[in-house]
């Protein structure tokens, strides 16, 4: 079964009109702040969730309050992007809510990563349609150039990237071409047998994970290969894999050997420490947008055409 073919959403110009909401954790003005600075000066217009600023427990509002304000976005032809103030969790507390027939209509930029990786899979599996894996309003300051690819992938700028492997899991070498796909390990694990599964055949699938225990990621690549998630991809990259955990009786590999151990069956190449996930590089990567992977042993290349 060949992937389906994806819908790009419209890139941006000065003028248009970006929404941030929170589908997850609360954050305060004060966090928002700097990414509303940002944006303006990309020749934006920033617009505010109505309950951005609440609170219920974690969250940034109750579930209802985040589904609204996402909502109001999804339906509004003026708002050409939304961009989450942050992850945390809470998004797939709200998927089932939402209304997406006004953005299959009229598409437009969903951008987040981490929790957000539930909107990404969604829209991918029921709506064919590209959105950005990308840094966040809460984490605009935290690398000048990952905030920078957020910016050239928005205003349709050309895109690529060259990445270093420093650690020990060697790449597995290899040249591969396909959609891209992909988000945070334990949300696509969470998601399985959903609506919002994720497709991976015939693609390139991205992983990242931050603050997991190193057995619940050998249980959760596990469980993606046995679900045949593995089986008919063209290639694999893998993000930070960041702050794992151990038990007081060592799991014997890193984050990285683990997921080698249970692909080392496949031939698709697999590039390691791509800058893209909970790291202070976090690369923009559009989901859904056809991608060349080179994979060479120390340096890989992704190229966007």
């Amino acid at each position: 079964m060949k992937p389906h073919e994806i819908n790009s959403p419209p890139f941006l110009k000065s003028g248009d009109t970006i929404g941030i909401c929170a589908t997850a954790r609360k954050v305060s003005r004060a966090e928002m702040e700097a990414a509303i600075r940002i944006l303006e000066s990309w020749g934006l217009f920033v617009v505010l969730g109505k309950n951005l600023f609440d609170e219920c427990n974690q969250y940034s509002g109750t579930d209802l309050q985040r589904t609204e304000d996402l909502q109001d976005f999804l339906d509004d032809p003026n708002i050409k992007a939304v961009i989450s103030g942050r992850g945390g969790y809470g998004t797939l507390r709200i998927i089932d809510s939402l209304d997406f027939s006004e953005f299959e209509k009229n598409p437009k930029w969903i951008i987040g990563y981490s929790d957000i990786t539930v909107l990404h899979s969604h829209i991918h599996r029921n709506f064919h349609t590209a959105t950005l894996h990308a840094t966040m309003p809460i984490n605009f300051l935290k690398d000048e150039y990952s905030t920078e690819t957020l910016r050239m992938v928005l205003f349709g700028e050309p895109l690529a990237y060259k990445s270093e492997n420093k650690l020990q899991e060697k790449n597995r070498i290899g040249i591969a071409e396909g959609q891209l796909v992909g988000g945070n390990l334990s949300l696509l694990y969470a998601l399985q047998n959903s609506i919002s599964d994720i497709d991976t055949n015939g693609k390139i699938l991205f992983l990242e994970d931050l603050d997991e225990y190193l057995y619940h990621i050998d249980r959760m690549i596990l469980s993606l290969k046995r679900a045949g998630k593995f089986a008919g991809i063209k290639g694999l990259i893998i993000g930070g894999m960041n702050e794992m955990k151990d038990n007081a009786i060592p799991f014997g590999k890193n984050a990285e050997q683990i997921i080698a151990e249970h692909v080392a069956e496949y031939d698709f190449p697999v590039c390691y420490g791509f800058p893209a996930g909970h790291d202070m590089k976090n690369y923009a990567l559009p989901l859904g947008k056809k991608v060349k992977l080179d994979v060479g042993e120390k340096i890989s290349e992704i190229i966007f055409p």
